[in-house]
């Protein structure tokens, strides 16, 4: 009687649109759960703390923290864009050289920006507080606002403890902390594939045939054919490192953006790395990367392996900006020359030569990896401190 019931479950349970492999159903699990485990973030005392987020989200949207006082980080990371600005390359007080990459689920990266020119959220986000196209600011000015406008100093106090001081450049540093504790909580959203996923782990069949045909398709292709989780790997869809992506890295006629190998040279050379007088982590245990960080020549035109959570909503793509479309990604993979890679670069990219269907299938799939409409609600601000 167990057996004839085991077989009516076998023969009556939905079919799934394609079949994967024991291989295949392994790769999928290790994309989740979602969202990931997070600790906070011992290179800074106010990673989680409430008071530290609170003035954080203050400074995200300040546009006093500009040299013209017009232009805050919201400026280029807009939450209806998916923190990003919609823009190939962002414009602050001038356009940059690179596309304004998305802060949502940023904790969980090792390095930041697409050079990996900084080891920490807070440093990175000094950067675009002194960058003369971007805030144009510096420490003075920052410490100044800090100083003289009574309700940021009071909710200094309740983060950080003693007033703002007389050192410009500890003001700075401690509102880049109170900037990444808040970034800290901008975390995408459950989506479609989370849900595949873990059917998926419990053997759920049910469950998974709720997930589009197209996407089980597209999904398939992900982490076989087209082996694009050997980089967009883990919960997050990143290995969080540098690759050449054949996208040509010529910024203007006659000037040439160097990626990775110049942002390690900025990296080494930041006073506020992780090796310097400001890390929080007396161990230095968050250091080692940074330590052991080595400037080959492959590094030239390396760039960073984005998340690809709720990437539909953060076009245009590349470091560039350079192409418009989820379409337009896959067939730059599909169809990428070996010619464009370095001849001493690692030995990953091939064409896939996927054919029409494929890449309306994979298109698909990563539609499947946006949460629609994220969890970010503006809080309202109290109208004082005390």
């Amino acid at each position: 009687m167990k057996r004839i019931t085991f077989l009516l479950l076998v023969f009556c349970a939905p079919a799934l649109a394609v079949t994967f492999t024991d291989d295949e159903a392994r790769k999928i699990a290790a994309h989740g759960p979602w969202p990931a485990p997070w600790t906070p973030d011992p290179s800074n005392r106010v990673s989680g703390n409430a008071s530290a987020i609170d003035l954080g989200e203050r400074l995200f949207f300040e546009r006093r923290l500009s040299v013209n006082g017009e232009i805050s980080c919201s400026h280029c990371h807009l939450p209806e864009r998916n923190w990003s600005d919609g823009l190939p390359r962002a414009v602050g007080l001038a356009e940059v050289d690179r596309n304004a990459p998305s802060v949502v689920n940023v904790r969980y990266h090792r390095w930041f920006g697409w050079d990996g020119a900084h080891d920490s959220l807070w440093a990175q986000s000094i950067n675009p507080i002194l960058d003369p196209r971007e805030l144009g600011a510096s420490a003075a000015r920052v410490a100044k606002l800090m100083r003289g406008d009574s309700d940021l100093a009071c909710r200094y106090r309740k983060t950080f403890g003693p007033a703002p001081g007389a050192d410009d450049e500890k003001i700075l540093v401690d509102s880049a902390k109170a900037l990444a504790a808040f970034q800290e909580t901008l975390v995408s959203g459950r989506t479609a594939f989370d849900e595949f996923r873990d059917a998926l782990t419990r053997g759920d069949r049910a469950a998974m045939t709720r997930y589009p045909e197209a996407a089980q398709r597209g999904l398939k292709i992900f982490v076989g054919k087209g082996a694009c989780d050997v980089c967009h790997v883990g919960p997050a869809f990143t290995n969080g490192e540098f690759h050449d992506t054949g996208i040509a890295f010529f910024i203007r006629p006659g000037e040439v953006d160097s990626g990775r190998y110049g942002g390690i040279k900025k990296l080494l050379a930041d006073r506020t790395n992780l090796l310097g007088p400001y890390n929080d982590d007396a161990k230095r245990s968050t250091a080692i990367g940074t330590r052991h960080v080595s400037l080959e020549h492959r590094n030239f035109g390396e760039f960073k392996v984005p998340s690809l959570r709720n990437l539909e909503s953060s076009a245009p793509y590349m470091h560039n900006g350079s192409l418009a479309s989820l379409r337009d990604v896959i067939k730059h993979y599909s169809e990428i020359s070996p010619d464009r890679l370095h001849s001493d670069g690692e030995a990953i990219l091939k064409a896939l030569h996927l054919t029409p269907e494929e890449i309306e299938d994979l298109t698909a799939f990563l539609g499947t990896l946006s949460d629609r409409g994220g969890t970010y609600k503006r809080r309202p601000f109290p109208q004082d401190c005390r």
